[in-house]
């Protein structure tokens, strides 16, 4: 069984960065660890996956470029970078995990199992 807990949400201007940190007790090679988000009103969204053995990753279309997903299987930390930070991208972040295979990854909610509790994140113009 996977344990995860994100940190590091925050308010943050326009353009501006911050980083969300993801640990995942349990954490194996091989598991698929996902960031997902929910704004006020709609659907949770898949925003970047990696796969925790050969760093395989995927993207939601609206953050490429701008969002960097990466892991450190050691210290059983996943983490997500996000930079140029725009105003929808506001929302609750939610770290999830999946006990699946190399070199599964996927953006979508229903193939994930453990989640966070979620933090907040919020950019203002």
């Amino acid at each position: 069984q996977l344990h995860v807990v994100e940190s590091g949400g925050g308010l943050v201007q326009l353009g501006g960065s911050l980083g969300l940190s993801c640990e995942v007790s349990g954490l194996m090679d091989g598991d698929v660890i996902g960031w997902f988000r929910q704004a006020p009103g709609k659907e949770r969204q898949g925003v970047s996956t990696i796969n925790t053995r050969g760093g395989r990753t995927m993207y939601l279309d609206s953050v490429k470029g701008r969002f960097t997903i990466s892991r450190d299987n050691a210290k059983k930390m996943v983490y997500l970078q996000m930079n140029n930070l725009k105003p929808e991208d506001t929302a609750v972040y939610y770290c999830a995990a999946a006990r699946r295979w190399y070199p599964f990854v996927s953006l979508s909610v229903g193939d994930y199992y453990y989640w966070g509790q979620g933090t907040r994140v919020t950019v203002s113009s």
